[in-house]
């Protein structure tokens, strides 16, 4: 069976893997939520201005600096504190994990906003359960496009 040449360009993008609605704005939004600190090294095992785990580089195929080892005992850390490094580190997450998760019929921000929230694997759960997804919900609208 023969894919249509346009259905072939909604998932390859010149420079990488187009994922829908994963664009400037979004990521700008999900930096917003995970608080976008630029100047951020890491803390409790969060880095960088997305607040990456080492579980959830892991999860994204340890994407790392260019010329780094992913083996290198700092190559996640240095790519996570490394602002476009760690879009790249996003990117690879939610290739992998990217799905509807409110069941609207679309993926877009709001579902990678879920994703990282509740993680890749189940992200279909409420944020108005916790004070803290109450906080990731509001920033989302906040910056919402």
């Amino acid at each position: 069976m023969q894919v249509p040449y346009l259905m072939l360009c909604l998932f390859i993008a010149v420079d990488g893997v187009y994922i829908s609605n994963l664009n400037d704005a979004c990521f700008r939004c999900l930096c917003h939520v995970a608080g976008c600190d630029m100047s951020h090294g890491c803390t409790n095992g969060y880095c960088g201005p997305y607040y990456i785990s080492r579980v959830y580089w892991v999860d994204a195929g340890k994407p790392t600096l260019p010329e780094d080892d992913p083996d290198r005992k700092e190559a996640f850390e240095d790519c996570a504190r490394d602002y476009y490094c760690s879009k790249k580190i996003v990117e690879s997450y939610m290739t992998r994990f990217g799905r509807d998760c409110n069941n609207d019929g679309v993926t877009n921000c709001y579902d990678y906003m879920m994703i990282n929230y509740h993680g890749g694997r189940s992200c279909s759960g409420p944020l108005f359960l916790t004070t803290h997804g109450m906080r990731w919900l509001a920033k989302f609208q906040e910056c919402r496009f």
